[in-house]
């Protein structure tokens, strides 16, 4: 288990940012300038609305502070590649998705570790790990944004390579991503089970309202369809194995996940159930 936390789930989100940066050009960002109304109601979704919605659903619920917590981290974390892969089988703006997924993961680095600092005192009081900042900004950087940036770099000067090699580590991601929920829900399995009838509705509840929230916030902005269901998308679907790994970070256990990583490790697994019926009415609107 200790290999899993401390090897294991760190490089499982490495690969998963490097495949997500092989994927990207510059034009993804320089996107940005040329739709900034759509990028800029989709970072508002993801970035403000969406933390928001979990602070509500945990206050809603009345969860225990280490669960909360991780309600939390999960909605700090970006799309990241599976919500671009989402936005393409719904028929939407996949331009808009990889150009939402490539800044809002690279400006992690200057949410996250504040947003996590503040989310610890303020849950569990005298019971929270001490939280270092800086600490968190150098692995935020360190596992997110260096390879992401390795990834632009490698794409940029090497794209045949990129592109052949692309495959490869998608599919060595998905299996250390599905090996790392699997684990952090065996590790947990006591807590889970006792905070399951809560903790299972209020992820779904949570899910839910995302992708309404995406949806409506695009619609009010006179975004077109395929926008509007790509910001539905980049706002319901997380890079749970992030939330796992801040949760890691700063839980201070030695042995095992904390239950932080509950609510990611869950999440990583329902979304797709809670994302399928509206991924169908999408596809039948195109």
């Amino acid at each position: 288990m200790d290999i899993l936390i401390n090897v294991v789930l760190p490089l499982s989100l490495a690969i998963i940012m490097l495949s997500l940066g092989i994927g990207l050009t510059v034009s993804d960002f320089a996107r940005v300038l040329r739709a900034p109304k759509a990028f800029g109601v989709g970072a508002t979704a993801q970035v403000i609305l969406l933390p928001l919605a979990a602070y509500a659903t945990v206050s809603a619920f009345g969860l225990p502070p280490a669960i909360a917590v991780g309600f939390m981290l999960l909605s700090f974390a970006p799309g990241g590649v599976t919500s671009n892969i989402l936005a393409k089988l719904a028929g939407g703006d996949v331009a808009l998705s990889v150009s939402l997924t490539a800044v809002i993961s690279l400006l992690s680095l200057l949410t996250v570790p504040a947003l996590t600092a503040w989310t610890v005192v303020h849950f569990m009081g005298d019971a929270a790990p001490p939280v270092s900042v800086a600490s968190l900004t150098l692995a935020v950087f360190l596992i997110t944004t260096l390879p992401v940036l390795i990834g632009v770099t490698i794409r940029h000067f090497a794209p045949r390579f990129a592109i052949r090699i692309d495959p490869i580590l998608s599919t060595l991601a998905t299996v250390l991503f599905i090996v790392i929920i699997i684990a952090a829900l065996a590790g947990n399995w006591d807590i889970f089970a006792t905070n399951l009838p809560t903790l299972g509705p209020a992820l779904i509840t949570l899910n839910v309202a995302l992708l309404l929230i995406g949806l409506g916030l695009a619609r009010l902005a006179a975004l077109n369809w395929q926008q509007s269901k790509t910001v539905s998308i980049e706002t319901g679907i997380q890079n749970a194995t992030l939330g796992i790994a801040l949760a890691g970070l700063i839980s201070g256990q030695t042995e095992g996940f904390s239950a932080m990583a509950l609510p990611s490790g869950v999440y990583g697994i329902t979304m797709y159930l809670v994302a399928a019926p509206f991924l169908a009415w999408y596809r039948s609107r195109s």
